[in-house]
């Protein structure tokens, strides 16, 4: 009875780690298949974009460039209107971030005081601006009224703060200690002192979160470009990218030349192309803040 025990014990313990074994070679082959199926449709733009003469257009599987040209890109640069909406779309992302960034910091610290009055009614105002708001013509009417149609202003100015991001950064500076605060005032420092020089250097993962947020969200902007902008001079990337994916030739994108709409490119080619060049600019930045993308929504949405 007292040899059978331990033999019995090691079988269920082999039993149990080839369970295991099994159950984990089952999750690898299953979340490889999903990594697969995830990456390939980005893998395709790419590879597509890179493919000359009619292959690009045909909707065929493959895993490589074939006939390899870079024309499409070469399209894509020489194409004034690309350059000019590239252009637009950096100022848009660039000056609406910092914008949004330094009014939500602004407003999201005195309301995650205790000393500012009324800052419960005041933070109740902005949350109920999440659940309604004016709507598309009255919106339309206020940039309008403004004299805002037709400039890049008109895409900055009405989506310059997210009650979202500013919520997740109250909550993030009502999670760092009031003793800091305290000694800082103490010994005679204000409000914007407090702020610039201790509050957001310690925010640092929240603020890198809200950049990330607040610039996607001006990258890939192009409903609103839609509804205020009517020159094509003042069109972002995006809307761009729009109007060529609806392309059936190359006409468009080349402007009437005859040099570049025979080259070695098909519309297909282009807009991949198109898809590559306003995507790559936010896969480069992405990972630089992942880390502190991940912390920051963390604390600052259980912390509170």
């Amino acid at each position: 009875m007292a040899v059978t025990q331990p033999v019995e014990r090691r079988y269920t313990g082999m039993v149990k780690r080839r369970g295991l074994d099994v159950f984990a070679l089952f999750n690898h082959v299953f979340l490889a298949l999903i990594a697969v199926f995830t990456l390939y449709p980005f893998w395709y733009v790419i590879i597509a974009s890179l493919t000359g003469d009619y292959i690009a257009g045909l909707d065929i599987f493959f895993l490589y460039p074939v006939r390899f040209t870079l024309s499409a890109y070469r399209m894509v640069f020489s194409t004034r209107s690309i350059l000019t909406a590239y252009g637009n779309t950096l100022f848009i992302t660039i000056v609406g971030t910092v914008i949004s960034l330094t009014v939500t910091a602004l407003t999201a610290y005195p309301l995650s005081r205790g000393r500012l009055r009324g800052r419960n009614i005041i933070t109740l105002l902005l949350y109920f601006t999440m659940l309604f708001n004016g709507g598309l013509v009255p919106t339309y009417l206020v940039v309008r009224n403004l004299h805002l149609i037709n400039s890049l202003w008109a895409l900055i100015l009405p989506r310059m703060v997210s009650v979202y991001n500013m919520l997740l950064m109250i909550n993030f500076f009502r999670s760092i200690p009031d003793s800091l605060e305290e000694s800082s005032s103490i010994e005679g420092a204000n409000d914007f002192y407090i702020l610039f020089k201790i509050m957001l250097p310690l925010s640092l993962p929240m603020f890198a979160t809200l950049t990330l947020f607040y610039a996607v969200s001006y990258w890939n902007l192009w409903f609103d470009a839609v509804i205020y902008l009517s020159k094509s001079a003042k069109y972002p990337l995006q809307l761009i990218l729009r109007e060529i994916v609806q392309q059936v030739d190359l006409s468009y994108v080349a402007g009437g030349s005859s040099d570049l709409t025979m080259s070695n490119v098909t519309m297909q080619s282009v807009r991949m192309a198109t898809i590559v060049v306003a995507i790559v600019p936010v896969m480069m930045v992405y990972p630089f803040l992942q880390k502190y993308f991940v912390k920051g929504v963390m604390i600052g949405a259980i912390k509170g």
